[in-house]
């Protein structure tokens, strides 16, 4: 939450993705749960597919002649042989956690005549950028994928890539030629590389994806909701999977009543009558040897006519490190909450282990709250809550997400690995006064990049870890206590940038009058026309998911 230090939470400068967003539109078809739909199956065939089409994250080539030269810029990319000089074009696509996929084709368009046999081979390194890559830097090639030998006024290749790419995540392919230069659009250029994936087929029909504008460019200026409306709802059912993942829209929760004494559900029931919209999240804080959930808790997750799914803080290294959690010191504490959930709370859950760590984090050798302290203490208790039987806890990375923490050194050592990960999570807010610290909109607290230079959060989690959903397990807008301010610019500007962000899969609103230093108001009610834009916003039908 909010208040930490001067250059702790709430920060940072806008990161524009604009190749990534040329792909909006099929996007948004998948937060509907269907895509746009590229050839009709024939009559028979059962169960009818949605295709998805994605655009190159980053495309470029390189060349053997000029090894130090890079081509992320250019409009073209040219494979084949001139001369001594050989080129190798390289396209990475980002395929959305919640794909179901079935399916994968790769389009190219052509420039001029087509020379030789094509092949594309996978890249298993997902790191390299357009910007940055060279002969010199290039990653190894590995198995091809797939081969075409096209007829030399092709206008259009393409290659069937169904057995490379198989599901959510990251996919590097090089393409080669035997022959003579051959050149294809680059992203940079209309009719740039596609990757078509098919999918699984939807419940229900669907309506049509909403085509959005062109992302603004002039930050921090909130999307007109008219220009760029959210996507169409779809009209069948979107219901949560094993891990929570919504088969489309998003997930809407709150943490409310922070700072004061109200009681954690009490506070939650006024808020969604405020707001307008139960929470499926409902959002709490533990820690130490605190006996929960709680009744209250398990009551507000098992209210049949407004079921809720619990995001469970729990800051289990309180009066000891993270270094003595991982060595076992707290493994009775670890085991009496593992008996109580398997006793009392059958019920699936999202848990957090010390939300925010980065705040915490002592960089001194032995202090015991070191990055890497950090990391084994969430493996240690994770591991051992599944060997004593947990097998409904849903695990969220929470990180703050802050400029000044993602440039550390030892920023890369907190995570504690995929294999006990299942959500990553962000907690981040923005200021609605101009001016004043971390004044932006949505877009700007998912996007905050190292001081120095580097990813902006969301491009980090979506590419470093493509299989894992996102929540944006805090957020909000604020403005300082007394100094009442214009929300409704920051609330607006949500609806826009979950359409851009498919790896968007739940945001839970943090409200309180004051943060923890007493000088941050991040209430949805400051003013009516702040309630009102919040309303509208918590009205959307992208946030109507079923808890499965």
């Amino acid at each position: 939450m909010p208040g930490r230090d001067a250059a702790g939470q709430l920060g940072g400068e806008e990161l524009r993705r604009s190749k990534s967003l040329k792909s909006v539109t099929a996007l948004a078809a998948l937060f509907a749960g269907a895509g746009s739909v590229l050839a009709a199956a024939p009559a028979t065939a059962a169960p009818a597919v949605a295709d998805l089409e994605l655009t190159a994250t980053d495309d470029t080539y390189v060349s053997s002649g000029r090894q130090n030269a890079g081509f992320g810029a250019e409009g073209k990319l040219s494979v084949g042989r001139l001369e001594r000089d050989s080129k190798i074009a390289f396209l990475k696509f980002l395929v959305p956690a919640g794909a179901q996929v079935t399916g994968a084709k790769l389009k190219l368009t052509t420039v001029g005549g087509v020379g030789g046999r094509l092949t594309v081979n996978r890249v298993a390194d997902t790191t390299w950028s357009e910007a940055k890559l060279t002969a010199r830097t290039a990653p190894a090639l590995g198995a091809v994928a797939a081969k075409a030998k096209p007829v030399a006024d092709a206008t259009e290749v393409s290659f069937d890539l169904g057995a490379a790419v198989s599901g959510p995540g990251a996919y590097t392919f090089a393409i080669q030629s035997t022959g003579a230069v051959t050149r294809f659009r680059s992203s940079e250029a209309k009719g740039g590389p596609v990757l078509a994936v098919t999918l699984a087929a939807p419940a229900a029909p669907v309506a049509p994806p909403v085509e959005p504008p062109a992302d603004a460019t002039v930050p921090p200026v909130a999307p007109v909701e008219e220009d760029m409306p959210p996507p169409a709802p779809a009209t069948g059912e979107c219901v949560t999977d094993a891990r929570l993942v919504p088969s489309c829209g998003v997930l809407w929760g709150a943490a409310a009543g922070g700072f004061t004494d109200a009681p954690r559900d009490a506070a939650l029931k006024d808020w969604e009558k405020l707001s307008g919209r139960t929470a499926s999240i409902f959002h709490a804080y533990h820690k130490g040897d605190e006996p929960f959930p709680t009744k209250s808790e398990m009551a507000m997750a098992r209210d049949t006519t407004r079921p809720r799914v619990l995001l469970l803080n729990w800051k289990i290294a309180y009066g000891s490190t993270w270094a003595k959690v991982a060595r076992g010191e707290q493994d009775a504490r670890i085991d009496r909450f593992a008996a109580r959930i398997k006793a009392t709370f059958p019920e699936k859950f999202f848990l957090v282990l010390n939300h925010e760590p980065e705040n915490d984090v002592i960089a001194r050798k032995g202090s015991g709250w070191e990055a890497k302290d950090f990391a084994a203490m969430y493996r240690h208790t994770i591991v051992r809550l599944r060997a004593k039987g947990v097998t409904n806890a849903i695990n969220v990375m929470a990180y703050m997400g802050n400029e000044k923490w993602m440039a550390q050194s030892w920023w890369a050592d907190l995570y504690p690995g995929d294999d006990v990960v299942d959500w990553m999570g962000l907690d981040s807010y923005v200021s609605a006064e101009k001016g004043y610290y971390h004044y932006g909109m949505f877009a700007d607290l998912l996007d905050r990049k190292p001081t120095g230079g580097g990813l902006g959060f969301y491009d980090w989690a979506s590419s470093k870890h493509p299989s894992k959903p996102l929540m944006v397990a805090e957020w909000g807008v604020y403005h300082r206590v007394g100094k009442v301010t214009d929300k409704t610019a920051g609330f607006r500007s949500v609806l826009p940038e979950l359409v851009k962000r498919p790896n968007i899969k739940a945001i839970v609103y943090f409200d309180t009058k004051h943060d923890d230093q007493g000088d941050r108001d991040i209430s949805i009610d400051s003013t009516k026309a702040n309630l009102a834009a919040f309303r509208k916003l918590a009205a959307n039908p992208i946030f109507n998911v079923k808890i499965g």
